[in-house]
């Protein structure tokens, strides 16, 4: 028997009711739930993963607005990775920086116009470093995430990306894989490493 959107919905609560008690209250969670559903079901491909992904983004959500708030600890740096799509470029250096440094930052990435789906390009040049991205998604850019952030990188998204003063912020100049070809992509691949591996080097990671 299929769940429904609505048993679906409440098992999500349920479950974060669990793992945020004492951080969040019910309400609380059932927004950003909520939110997270909105924002991810207008470009979702393929409907019956719907509820997976928004409950990992709700998770990333509460995640983010409790280190924000400083009722979630923060045990290493956080890095933001900002695009428009959240398709290409920003997902590329988050997880390559994860790849890098494993256990020794907090990645995310976001985009402030995100699509529906990963280039299939950036997982297949990702995938031949050893590098599995076919479970990410593009997720919207939030306050929340930007507030949890140490060091903000920006690919292409201009003014759209709000500014918070205390916050390290880098803009970087890479060009976007959409519509590139496989070697054309795989340029951009090794040009965001090299940007990523410095700016470890420059975090002492």
């Amino acid at each position: 028997m299929s769940i429904t959107a609505p048993d679906a919905h409440r098992a999500t609560v349920d479950d974060l009711v669990y793992v945020f008690d004492g951080v969040f209250t019910r309400a609380q969670i059932e927004d950003a739930v909520s939110n997270a559903r909105r924002a991810l079901e207008p470009t979702a491909t393929v409907q019956t993963y719907l509820p997976v992904l928004v409950r990992r983004y709700a998770t990333e959500l509460l995640t983010a607005r409790a280190q924000a708030e400083g009722t979630h600890p923060k045990p290493v740096p956080e890095i933001l990775f900002v695009c428009v799509h959240n398709a290409g470029r920003s997902q590329m250096a988050a997880a390559i920086a994860e790849h890098l440094a494993p256990g020794r930052i907090h990645v995310r990435s976001a985009g402030s116009a995100p699509t529906g789906e990963i280039n299939p390009r950036v997982v297949a040049v990702l995938a031949e470093r050893g590098i599995d991205l076919t479970a990410a998604y593009p997720k919207p850019l939030t306050d929340s995430v930007l507030h949890a952030a140490d060091v903000i990188v920006t690919m292409g998204c201009g003014d759209e990306c709000p500014y918070f003063p205390g916050k390290q912020y880098l803009d970087w100049d890479v060009p976007d894989p959409d519509g590139a070809t496989l070697e054309q992509t795989r340029d951009i691949r090794d040009d965001i490493q090299s940007r990523v591996t410095s700016l470890l080097r420059d975090l002492n990671l």
